[in-house]
């Protein structure tokens, strides 16, 4: 089977889906929503055009991928490892590259898009529980990831945004928040673990879904 990456080069998918990094991104957010929105849900914010067709054959075809993709950012999670593909990660020196732009705007419009479903976990670990004295509020938490990447996936904007000293310090700051990231992500998938412990099945039932 071919990976999202090799499918999304082919003529046939790209030019009705995002970039491999957006559609990576992403999945990685529906993968660390607190409870993980069934594939006709999630599959249909991938497509780009709305009035294109494909064959049944291509469509098994992208929806095995995706559930493929699905599978391996659960598993990461489950390890902890590293969520961000190669090109994405620190190197020193580097600027940030248009990968890591395209990965993080995915993730944010995934996590845009699931915002209902962490509202609703919300909702029920503030009726189930309350904070301890020295606990931080998830909401401080979750801000402070989201703050990250946006900042990381639109690093441009931020800049023009701001001037002189303000500018500098910022861009001084990129390669800081660039390293920060790997951890933030595992925050960003700690605190909805959290969140969803009154559904413990959610990883088993999405990684054990047989392959069609």
């Amino acid at each position: 089977m071919k990976t999202l990456q090799e499918l999304s080069a082919l003529p046939k998918f790209s030019a009705i889906l995002p970039s491999y990094y957006e559609m990576d991104g992403l999945i990685f957010a529906v993968a660390a929503s607190p409870e993980i929105p069934m594939p006709e849900t999630w599959m249909p914010w991938l497509i780009q055009q709305s009035g294109s067709t494909m064959v049944s054959e291509d469509v098994d075809e992208l929806a095995e991928c995706l559930m493929e993709t699905l599978r391996d950012h659960l598993s990461a999670m489950r390890t902890q490892d590293n969520y961000l593909p190669l090109a994405c990660r620190w190197q020193e020196g580097a600027t940030i590259p248009e990968s890591l732009e395209h990965w993080l705007g995915g993730v944010l419009k995934g996590h845009q898009l699931l915002e209902s479903i962490w509202r609703n976990a919300w909702e029920r670990k503030a009726k189930s529980e309350t904070l301890s004295a020295d606990e931080e509020d998830p909401a401080t938490r979750l801000a402070r990831c989201l703050k990250l990447f946006s900042t990381l996936a639109r690093h441009k904007l931020a800049l023009s945004q701001r001037s002189g000293e303000n500018a500098d310090k910022l861009r001084d700051n990129l390669p800081v928040l660039w390293r920060q990231l790997p951890a933030m992500l595992q925050e960003y998938v700690t605190l909805s673990g959290d969140l969803a412990q009154a559904l413990p099945n959610q990883f088993e039932m999405f990684t054990k879904i047989p392959n069609a």
